[in-house]
């Protein structure tokens, strides 16, 4: 319920951005228009002239409403998803009981209407899906870089306004803990930023657009990129990194999300989703013969919803983004082979830590040891990338096999110290 209010609460004011941006000001009153001088000219104001009077007929005045710039589509959808499923709800409840207050005769006969007609109502309903997919089916698109096919819903223009009300938030929301720019760690982030920016700059979705840092003085270990180019790192993150060639691979990760346009992707998909998901909770609503069984099937359908569509589909980005920001690095000249190493750092950290881990397939991310193995065979690719590109040689020495090795000696450390066979599985 708390995250329920919260969620809720963002969405309003980023509704609230949205519509006081860009107001025109208002018009001086008339007392002003009467002392300006003829030498400074008239005053300038926002959609709005002073006619010239007519000698034959009096001056017409012509007003304008002040200009208003509309909610983004997606910040309109996010904020009707909880009143469409309120509606379902309420018309399949009305179903049911309009249903149930029939008398019998009435029902059998319904019963045999549908049963007549129901061939042409198969059709009537077999002609709407194929309409719906044609419809569908020409407003296909393909990623940049990979060519995967995909199905944009929002425009993305109006996924960039959204994008800059949503950075509007998380300033707001990080105003006291962002690092000044003078900070050194600071400096070094925005540094690695534009290294990756200036050396990919021959994809035009990486050169069209201007790349700023924020960093955020926090203990997690996150970072994300938003569609507009605003790239947040939280010190926690800048911990977790043993140098920068991982920085920069987790870096080129975040700005391949943005290149790619996951989060409008992510959007579209959870749109059509959404969408079908209103027919079966109605239908949920109209057959369940309790409103209690009617809200258990409703939880069972977002819960099958989530780990058949919206997890396995996070999932995919996140492996695509590792690939094309692997490629981002190699590009910038880093070793790309110390980004399998962050991912190892991170798995012996969480089992050090004693945090449970969830299996992959209850996760929007894939596990740290897949995660390593699929970075692992893609290596290959991004050092050649990275020797066509003109960069340094690397060091002979594998970052991923100095880091095992300095595993196994930890683990045979503690297996002395702890003085029992089989330790280092424990450990």
């Amino acid at each position: 319920m708390h995250s329920m209010l919260t969620c809720n609460a963002r969405n309003f004011r980023l509704f609230a951005l949205a519509r006081n941006r860009r107001f025109c000001p208002q018009v001086p009153p008339p007392v002003l228009l009467r002392t300006a001088s003829a030498a400074a000219g008239p005053p300038f104001f926002c959609r709005r002239s002073v006619p010239s009077p007519a000698p034959t007929a009096p001056p017409r005045r012509f007003h304008t409403s002040p200009r208003r710039s509309a909610a983004p589509a997606p910040l309109l959808w996010l904020l009707l998803k909880p009143l469409q499923k309120v509606a379902a709800m309420l018309l399949g409840r009305s179903l049911r009981k309009w249903w149930n207050a029939l008398p019998e005769n009435r029902r059998e006969l319904m019963r045999e209407w549908v049963l007549r007609r129901r061939w042409p109502l198969t059709g009537g309903v077999a002609v709407a899906v194929v309409l719906v997919a044609l419809l569908l089916l020409t407003h296909l698109d393909e990623t940049p870089l990979t060519g995967r096919v995909r199905l944009p819903l929002f425009s993305r223009e109006a996924y960039l306004e959204l994008a800059a009300l949503t950075a509007e938030g998380y300033l707001e929301e990080f105003a006291e803990h962002l690092l000044p720019d003078s900070d050194p760690l600071h400096q070094m982030v925005d540094q690695l930023v534009q290294v990756l920016a200036e050396r990919n700059k021959d994809i035009p979705k990486v050169s069209e657009r201007p790349w700023s840092v924020h960093v955020v003085k926090n203990h997690q270990i996150n970072a994300f990129v938003l569609p507009i180019g605003k790239v947040f790192v939280f010190t926690g993150m800048l911990d977790a990194v043993a140098d920068a060639d991982q920085l920069i691979s987790v870096l080129g990760h975040e700005m391949a999300h943005v290149i790619l346009d996951h989060s409008a992707e992510q959007a579209s998909l959870s749109h059509i989703v959404d969408l079908l998901s209103l027919l079966l909770l109605t239908a949920i609503w109209a057959v369940c013969p309790t409103d209690t069984m009617a809200l258990l099937g409703g939880w069972v359908k977002d819960k099958l919803a989530e780990l058949m569509f919206h997890r396995p589909y996070s999932r995919k980005l996140e492996v695509e983004a590792d690939q094309i920001g692997l490629q981002l690095a190699a590009k910038a000249c880093a070793d790309v082979r110390a980004g399998p190493v962050f991912w190892q750092q991170l798995e012996i950290t969480d089992r050090l830590s004693g945090e449970p881990s969830l299996p992959e397939w209850l996760s929007t991310h894939p596990s740290h040891r897949n995660r390593t193995a699929q970075l692992d065979r893609l290596i290959p690719q991004a050092l050649e990338l990275r020797e066509s590109c003109k960069c340094p040689a690397l060091p002979s020495t594998d970052p991923r096999v100095v880091f095992e090795k300095t595993v196994r000696v930890m683990l045979e450390k503690a297996k002395v110290q702890m003085g029992e066979p089989g330790s280092e599985h424990k450990v």
